[in-house]
């Protein structure tokens, strides 16, 4: 499974409808709206690198009010509990 973080500027008053209108695409998990540099922000899973090829330029930058899209893909998740889980590791022979 491939996983990708799609940045998304959106014009202000197309935020609201473009982030629902993201959401209900497929392949695309969650959609969160955030300040800063980026409206919205995309995380996408996909099987295939053609599957996130055809997904972020055929249906997320053809959404109403998306103006640009920057597409991060990750190498490698990380989470608390993967760290602490990590960090414990021969904890329970001492």
């Amino acid at each position: 499974m491939i996983t990708a973080i799609v940045l998304i500027q959106a014009a202000a008053e197309s935020i609201p409808d473009a982030a629902q209108a993201i959401a209900d695409i497929e392949g695309v998990t969650e959609v969160y709206s955030c300040a800063g540099d980026v409206d919205l922000i995309a995380l996408v899973k996909v099987a295939r690198h053609e599957d996130l090829a055809d997904l972020v330029p055929g249906h997320i930058s053809k959404v109403p009010g998306v103006l640009n899209t920057d597409t991060h893909i990750s190498f490698r998740s990380y989470s608390k509990r993967d760290t602490d889980a990590a960090f414990a590791i021969g904890l329970e022979d001492a």
